[in-house]
């Protein structure tokens, strides 16, 4: 789509709260266009847009529609939809009744990736991560890039930064398949790991999915620490924290410690230099050390990436720490597959280890809230596996983000099998009963990870509000 006929459009997203639709959303005003959305909950994201201009409906009736068809009869119409979108959806239905012209999200963000000197980043795990990085570093080091990802970039305070510049950065989604519309000036592919049970039946399906956007890719970077990773995917372009052998890129590590990690950095097996990196854990290393790579890739000076590595800063939700309440740390983290929460708990113990005598005696809390139900049946064991490694656990209802639940799975069959290996579990139906029971389930000096993709991040200002209203 040309820049003219992009600015006689108009974009209405059903589901536009979303962090990934309102990205596109917010990059599509950026660009001119007149954009309108509904959401069933108000949110950052919805009262941002509406600032930008955009028009947001509370609910998602035919009516809706109706008054965006009567609003913009100057425009031409698209009514974009992700794949969370049911077909029963009120909205999303009469489009279809009517033969309105309905795009998928994917669509629209491979449009905007088209314009640009595009630099994608894929994988199962740690995209947002890594986009935040590489978005910081072409920002500092260029002043030339644009950003849309799955979650707030620091240095913007935004999920999207798209403006007239030569380089976007663009975290791109394999859920539900729609990978294979994206094409790239570089590809990226942190890892590849079994997930989204709903859409995937195996790993040789999301490996498929992961080799159609590696053919989309003009060129690719590939992790050579991911053994799926390595043995499916072929590029030139690998990184690795492991050896600096074989690879173009690699850090290898010479201490990691719960502020930083420092690390030799090596390109093509030679050694460049010694790196300080403001942010620990090892799977935090391997998303930086992939956004060097990137970098460099396109051109990137290294004196350059060096001086400004120490204001690289974690998205918000990946190990945030959102405060503290009566000498108990609450930490936020995304982690919802049983990999994530591995690497999540890992690095809480390195804090309670290394920390300051404020930690020392800390247990480590987890509060898990499991995410869609198919995800649940599939990795029961492996979320008790990783789970139970917390000195306490609490699980609380499954977040279902909108799937059925036919075979009424519940997050006690999580507990269960956490309790033959830790005795210190219960199952908590929702955040306001933990909330209520805050002072009980916890101590002085706990060391808390809130960890889930549903709406548990909300759990800070609910215990925070409480907080305040008790004093």
């Amino acid at each position: 789509m040309d820049k003219k006929l992009l600015l006689k459009s108009h974009f209405h997203f059903i589901g536009i709260g979303g962090i990934g639709m309102s990205a596109i959303a917010i990059g599509l005003l950026k660009k001119g266009c007149s954009v309108s959305g509904s959401d069933l909950v108000k949110n950052d994201e919805t009262k941002k847009l509406e600032k930008l201009g955009a028009v947001i409906f509370t609910s998602q009736t035919r009516e809706n529609i109706e008054i965006v068809i009567s609003k913009f009869t100057n425009k031409l119409i698209n009514f974009v939809v992700s794949s969370a979108i049911k077909p029963e959806n009120e909205e999303f239905s009469y489009c279809r009744e009517k033969n309105f012209s309905i795009k998928h999200r994917s669509d629209i963000l491979a449009m905007l990736m088209h314009t640009y000197t595009t630099l994608a980043v894929a994988g199962s795990h740690g995209k947002t991560s890594t986009s935040t990085f590489l978005s910081t570093i072409l920002e500092l080091c260029t002043r030339n890039s644009s950003s849309i990802t799955g979650g707030i970039i620091p240095i913007y305070n935004s999920n999207c930064h798209l403006e007239d510049t030569k380089y976007l950065v663009a975290e791109v989604d394999e859920s539900d398949g729609t990978i294979n519309r994206y094409k790239s000036d570089i590809g990226i592919i942190n890892n590849i790991d079994f997930d989204h049970c709903d859409h995937f039946s195996n790993l040789s399906e999301v490996i498929s999915s992961f080799k159609s956007f590696a053919k989309n890719s003009k060129k690719l970077l590939v992790n050579f620490d991911c053994e799926t990773s390595r043995n499916n995917i072929y590029s030139n372009c690998k990184w690795s924290n492991t050896s600096a052998k074989n690879v173009a890129y690699a850090i290898i590590p010479t201490e990691i410690n719960s502020k930083y990690t420092i690390g030799k950095y090596y390109e093509n097996g030679n050694f460049i230099s010694s790196l300080n990196i403001p942010i620990p854990g090892l799977h935090n290393l391997s998303n930086i050390t992939a956004a060097i790579a990137a970098s460099r890739m396109i051109g990137v000076d290294f004196i350059e990436i060096k001086k400004n590595i120490k204001y690289l800063k974690l998205p918000k939700k990946r190990f945030e720490f959102r405060g503290q309440i009566d000498e108990r740390s609450l930490f936020d983290d995304y982690a919802h597959h049983p990999n994530e929460i591995k690497e999540t708990i890992k690095l809480g113990r390195l804090l309670i280890q290394q920390k300051d005598k404020e930690y020392q005696k800390s247990r480590l809390i987890a509060i898990f809230q499991p995410h869609r139900y198919s995800r649940v049946k599939q990795f029961t064991k492996e979320f008790a596996e990783e789970l139970s490694k917390a000195d306490v656990i609490y699980v609380t209802s499954i977040y279902g983000a909108g799937e059925g639940n036919e075979d009424k799975i519940t997050s006690k069959i999580i507990t269960d099998l956490i309790y033959k290996k830790n005795k210190n579990v219960i199952y908590i139906n929702n955040y306001y009963e933990v909330t209520n029971n805050f002072y009980e389930l916890t101590q002085k000096g706990d060391f808390i990870l809130n960890m889930g993709a549903g709406d548990c991040h909300n759990f800070w200002s609910i215990l925070n509000k409480k907080n305040t209203q008790n004093r």
